[in-house]
């Protein structure tokens, strides 16, 4: 069994209303389905046209929260607003493949960082903690494998074997990187105060029935996550 993230309570004091949802997808026995038709395009547009109504505010805060862990946001910002600067900037994101263009096009239209991961390649939970600067981090640097360390401090997803994204949602790792869609994903989308609590229920719900209209018959479970509160499970597929 995937077990669900865990925050740290540290988290807390970085950002006190940082909630999330963390959505497992386990699609081993799911069917094919079909891609969501310009839904990509659709994000792009609503985000280079100024949505949604938080969008600004909600970025400035992750740029605060960045700030107050030592990261430098206008060097390496937070995913969802690299995502949405490029967006702004070209006028279109490049398509990848279905399941990742569903998941940018969630992000662009929520103004929410989206991360996408396989379950499978986890070692124990994921956590968001705080670095002491000794986790190893797999990652690829001009196209050669390479071990990095976060630094003391810095807000990490991790898990037993090491950190899965650093500066808490700007880079991925290549260990846990999802790939294709199939078998076990997880999925997790993260808020601040300015989004509004029921705008991210409603990105979880875009993520959701785009997944289950992706991959049929996939077993979907969502959590909310908070530095508040429990986690609260419910079963949607």
């Amino acid at each position: 069994m995937f077990e669900q993230p865990v925050v740290d309570n540290r988290i807390q004091t970085i950002a006190p209303g940082f909630r999330a949802m963390s959505i497992l997808v386990d699609a081993t026995h799911a069917g094919k389905g079909e891609a969501i038709q310009e839904i990509l395009e659709s994000a792009c547009e609503f985000a280079s046209n100024g949505g949604p109504d938080w969008a600004e505010a909600h970025m400035a805060e992750w740029a605060e929260v960045y700030q107050r862990f030592g990261a430098k946001p206008n060097r390496t910002p937070c995913s969802a607003q690299a995502l949405r600067k490029r967006a702004m900037k070209d006028g279109t994101i490049p398509s990848i493949n279905p399941l990742v263009d569903l998941y940018n096009a969630v992000s662009l239209r929520y103004a929410v960082p989206v991360g996408g991961e396989n379950a499978d390649a986890y070692a124990g939970r994921p956590l968001l903690t705080v670095a002491d600067g000794t986790e190893n981090f797999d990652t690829v640097v001009n196209g050669v494998p390479l071990i990095e360390n976060p630094e003391a401090g810095e807000v990490i997803w991790r898990d037993n074997l090491g950190v899965t994204c650093r500066r808490w949602n700007w880079r991925q790792g290549t260990r846990t990187r999802l790939e294709s869609a199939s078998g076990r994903m997880w999925f997790v989308l993260e808020s601040l105060n300015a989004m509004p609590i029921n705008a991210l229920d409603e990105a979880a719900s875009m993520l959701i029935d785009g997944l289950a209209q992706l991959l049929p018959g996939s077993d979907i479970t969502s959590t909310r996550l908070s530095t508040s509160v429990g986690c609260q499970e419910e079963k949607l597929l």
